[in-house]
């Protein structure tokens, strides 16, 4: 997996742009959560009152609020507020949260004196007037202020029977009765009852109290709300619309790395193919480089944005997450720790269980395209001899293998969400069961459980990104892995440094070779043995054998398809492993002995070798290889479309379009491995004489096994079993070369052999 994140360090611009913005996106994921509870708690429990720095107070409730406080904190409330008719109110440049602090025992204290019960209120008076206690156990609670010469203000709700001691305490205060230090510890007395929940509960209470006195002097407590609650829903539908566009121009970023990514390494991929000679080829297969240039990289592409998205997101949530679920101070987060460590050894055991078999799979996958493409290829041979029924379950073997493994790997992957929904579930459990004990013992809100709970999910959704990218990161590592194994691979045919490369009009075409011997990789036996022979400009050079005697093997050398093992080519005197393959193949106009055609028009393929060919050129070409016949037939003519593969032509029409882009390369040296193979004798012939008029000054090479297409050759080559066993022209090998005469007697009548120089 290590590979698939080091195919990313050529955009690290593009990757830190994606982490701004992830990070912008959780930050307004994450704040969302935080607004949901402060409308519950705030703009709904607590009618938009935020804390207990009242915008307004009556000078009635200052005056009672003042001897909850030392000279301290009325010197800096006082400072806060300002009087006007009757009136305080808050200054704008007040610290809000500080006055909040100073006001809400002063305001707990004044609620409860406010709505004292009867029993308070008896234990309140005795405690202070101890020498009226026998008097006031036997006075009611309603004849209580004429006893003791106050106003007290008696309430009954329901049975409930409450009596306002503000009176009394100003007056027992302005009396001397109570001193301000009294009237401060009876405070303090109020916070350490409650203990753990007193600073839930002084600032429910104090704002309670803040509701209670705006509803007494006439402040619109509705309107407070509705525009807290307007407030708080903008600030989300904004958090929303910048965590939207954070989460598409995020996704946009990781849709272009990755595309880009898969492009630059499609393109390094196929450079690095069209680099490769034959050994390489041999040594990955075709079937497995397609794979890999497909299949792997779409695994990649995929993966690296999945990674973009959500790997980096996963983290980025889960540790914001937790950072707000540790501000909460609600004493859950040990339930968070739990789900983490569950769901991370959940992941750790899946990726190693499940990690092997995607290598495996990309194996599988290779041998299914293999057996596919051998299908698609050799249709008409299957159906010739009847195999339908053995392709099929040739195919059907691999197809299950394939399915086997990857039926392993889903059903592992597969117990990843009924886990994860099992942790999901149990954490909203927990989290309900434990927050209800809070809520019950005053340590917790509503909106706080809420808020709690939509961060857990949040942080657990963190580890379910990760949880889901690990069935993908495993196997897109093992694709990274198998790309980065051609890229890296090197080919074994590379120009030296100091080659040769000038361009073709440097050569005539004299091709030697001197004692070439050549090895396929691995094989105990060499292919070539000592072959020795040179092939001049301005005559034809054939070369002859039997089937499987390594004819085509020496033609692949010429071009550095292989190299030789020992000896040396040469053309024109010069090694060519000292000519770089370019100016070399720029040399060589090659037709292959299958006549293999592109996808375009016969334009496009005439013209393969140079695109600036004009169309008189390719029309000689064209001519050469007796091709114009057909050409012409066609409604299109050189414009007609060719088919993949050339398969909309016939045999014979593909070797001559094969050889008419050798021809219209207009290279020095012309080599056709038995191209004429497909061609009846007549055009076999008229094609021969043709070449033999325009390009009489060239190099001709020509592969064969037909007498017929090598008998007036310049110089036969006849091969066998990897040697050179005769060289001459048709009449000296039909007398000193007996390979030579068993292939003449084996084509060719007696008649023949007579007209021809027959054997003595």
């Amino acid at each position: 997996m290590v590979q698939l994140f080091k195919f990313l360090k050529n955009y690290i611009p593009f990757v830190i742009l994606i982490v701004a913005l992830l990070i912008l996106q959780a930050i307004c994921n994450l704040t969302l959560p935080a607004y949901t509870s402060d409308i519950l708690d705030v703009g709904i429990e607590q009618y938009g009152i935020e804390n207990a720095a009242a915008v307004e107070l009556s000078d009635d409730t200052m005056s009672e609020l003042e001897l909850f406080m030392d000279d301290a904190d009325t010197d800096f409330i006082m400072d806060s507020y300002h009087e006007e008719d009757g009136i305080w109110y808050l200054n704008d440049d007040a610290d809000a949260d500080k006055v909040s602090d100073t006001l809400e025992l002063p305001m707990v204290m004044v609620s409860n004196l406010s709505s004292a019960s009867e029993e308070t209120v008896q234990e309140m008076v005795t405690s202070a007037m101890p020498e009226y206690a026998s008097v006031l156990e036997d006075t009611p609670i309603y004849e209580l202020g004429d006893v003791l010469g106050i106003d007290l203000e008696v309430s009954d709700n329901d049975g409930e029977v409450t009596v306002n001691l503000m009176p009394l305490v100003e007056s027992m205060y302005e009396s001397g009765m109570l001193d301000k230090s009294t009237l401060i510890s009876m405070g303090d007395a109020v916070t350490e009852q409650f203990g753990d929940s007193s600073e839930l509960f002084l600032s429910s209470a104090a704002i309670s109290f803040v509701n209670s006195e705006y509803e007494k002097i006439g402040v619109d407590v509705n309107a407070i709300q509705r525009s807290y609650l307007y407030s708080a829903g903008g600030k989300m539908i904004l958090m929303t619309v910048l965590m939207s566009a954070a989460a598409i121009l995020a996704g946009l970023c990781a849709s272009y790395v990755a595309a880009k990514n898969s492009q630059d390494l499609r393109g390094k991929l196929f450079k690095r193919v069209l680099s490769f000679g034959n050994t390489e080829i041999d040594q990955f297969s075709t079937a497995s480089l397609i794979t890999r240039s497909t299949n792997d990289i779409q695994q990649i592409q995929m993966t690296t944005m999945m990674v973009l998205r959500m790997v980096l997101y996963a983290p980025i949530l889960a540790i914001g997450g937790i950072i707000r679920v540790v501000r909460f101070h609600t004493g859950l987060g040990w339930i968070i720790i739990v789900a983490a460590c569950a769901i991370t050894g959940l992941i750790i055991v899946l990726i190693f269980v499940a990690m092997p078999k995607f290598r495996i799979m990309q194996v599988k996958i290779d041998k299914v395209n293999l057996i596919s493409r051998e299908f698609l290829d050799g249709i008409p041979v299957i159906r010739a001899f009847g195999r339908e029924k053995h392709e099929e379950e040739r195919f059907d073997v691999a197809s299950k293998d394939l399915m086997k493994t990857q039926m392993f790997t889903n059903r592992v992957m597969a117990l990843m969400m009924p886990c994860m929904m099992f942790v999901m579930n149990g954490v909203n459990l927990l989290i309900i069961w434990f927050a209800a004990k809070g809520m019950d013992e005053g340590l917790l809100q509503v909106g706080d459980m809420v808020a709690f709970m939509t961060y857990a999910l949040q942080i657990i959704m963190a580890f379910m990104m990760i949880e889901m990218l690990a069935i993908m990161l495993p196997r897109a590592g093992v694709s990274a892995n198998r790309v980065q194994e051609i890229i890296d691979t090197e080919p074994s045919i590379k120009d030296k440094e100091d080659a040769d490369s000038h361009e073709k009009e440097k050569y005539e075409g004299r091709v030697e070779f001197d004692h070439v011997t050549f090895y396929y990789p691995n094989a105990p036996e060499p292919a070539l043995r000592d072959i020795t022979f040179t092939a001049e400009p301005g005559q034809t050079t054939a070369i002859i054998g039997s089937t499987g005697c390594g004819k085509s093997t020496l033609i692949n050398l010429l071009p550095r398809f292989y190299d030789v093992s020992e000896g040396e080519i040469k053309l024109d005197g010069t090694d060519i492993r000292d000519i770089s393959q370019k100016t070399l193949r720029d040399q060589i106009g090659l037709a292959p002995q299958k006549g293999f055609l592109f996808s375009g028009t016969i334009e496009s393929n005439i013209k393969y070798a140079d695109d600036e060919l004009t169309d008189e050129e390719m029309r000689l070409a064209a001519e050469i290889s007796q091709s114009t016949a057909f050409i012409e037939d066609e409604a299109d003519q050189y414009n007609s479309t060719v088919a993949q593969g050339g398969t909309n032509f016939s045999g014979g029409q593909r070797q001559r379009l094969s050889i008419a882009r050798a021809l219209a390369k207009g290279a020095p040296v012309l080599v056709f491995d038995d191209s004429f193979s497909a061609l009846d004798y007549k055009t076999d012939l008229a094609l021969r004489k043709a070449l033999a008029e325009e390009h009489g000054e060239s190099t001709v090479i020509i592969v064969a096994q037909r007498i017929a297409t090598v008998l007036h050759a310049d110089k036969i080559v006849v091969m066998n079993d990897g040697e050179v066993v005769g060289i001459g022209t048709h009449e000296e090998l039909m007398q000193s070369c007996e390979t030579y005469q068993e292939i003449a007697r084996s084509q060719l009548s007696e008649q023949e052999l007579a007209a021809n120089g027959g054997v003595n």
